[in-house]
């Protein structure tokens, strides 16, 4: 049975989040049920490298779905694309990985981003997409105190308290803040992520740029491995995941790099 790889983008806001739910709409529900069409009208199952929350965007996540048919690249992604609206979800590309790759267990990094809309009006065309902060935040206090929580670690202050992960060991590879504008922006790495990770390390590190806690604050917070002493969980709306790598990298048609 042939497996094709799907380079997909979504808006997050009308969905209950990646994972097919008993009620609600989900991104993996939308792909299978277009998926049908493709399949002997059998919905197959689509496998995703990051299970986004509901509200949480996507412009480079990668996904795996098997089909009855060996078909064109071009025909699964044209085919996909004309039955997944009026959803808000996009096939950008599509490649056929070899071997027994997996969207989930083959991938090797994961990146997303995360907005905050740092001024006193309120956004209007950004809407759904930023965290609106109108107190002042101090992007270079924030980024130094990033700093502190690269590597290694235990993360259990910032996972989340349904997470299933059998244990909050990961590696960071990447937190860095930026005033970009009128917007704060993080970038994050890391292999994998602990459920709500992201968005607890940004409620956190908006307590430094608000100037309520030292830069020192967050990685007392990491040794400590208490969720209470953390900072809230950042709305779900700011975060966009931006692309997962793979090894060998997957080759996209379109020339879409991951």
């Amino acid at each position: 049975m042939p497996r094709y790889a799907l380079l997909v983008e979504y808006d997050g806001a009308g969905f209950v989040g990646w994972q097919r739910q008993a009620e609600g709409v989900s991104v993996q529900g939308v792909l299978e049920a277009a998926g049908a069409f493709l399949n002997g009208g059998v919905p197959p199952e689509v496998a995703a490298a990051g299970r986004t929350d509901s509200g949480v965007h996507a412009e480079g996540q990668v996904a795996g779905m098997d089909l009855l048919a060996d078909l064109p690249e071009e025909r699964v992604r044209e085919a996909l694309n004309a039955r997944t609206r009026p959803h808000r979800v996009s096939v950008l590309a599509v490649a056929r990985p070899g071997g027994e790759w997996s969207a989930r267990f083959s991938a090797v990094h994961r990146s997303y981003r995360y907005r905050i809309l740092n001024r006193r009006a309120r956004p209007a065309l950004e809407v759904g997409r930023v965290w609106h902060v109108p107190a002042p935040l101090d992007a270079a206090a924030m980024h130094e105190a990033a700093q502190g929580l690269l590597g290694h670690h235990d993360f259990s202050a910032f996972r989340a308290a349904t997470c299933q992960a059998r244990h909050a060991m990961r590696t960071l590879d990447r937190l860095d803040v930026s005033r970009e504008g009128e917007e704060i922006v993080l970038r994050v790495a890391a292999r994998s992520f602990l459920h709500h990770q992201v968005r607890n390390l940004v409620g956190t590190l908006a307590k430094v740029g608000w100037g309520q806690r030292p830069v020192s604050w967050p990685h007392a917070v990491l040794e400590g491995r208490d969720r209470t002493r953390a900072g809230q969980t950042a709305p779900a709306e700011g975060l966009c995941f931006t692309a997962v790598r793979y090894d060998p990298p997957l080759e996209w048609p379109s020339g879409r790099g991951d």
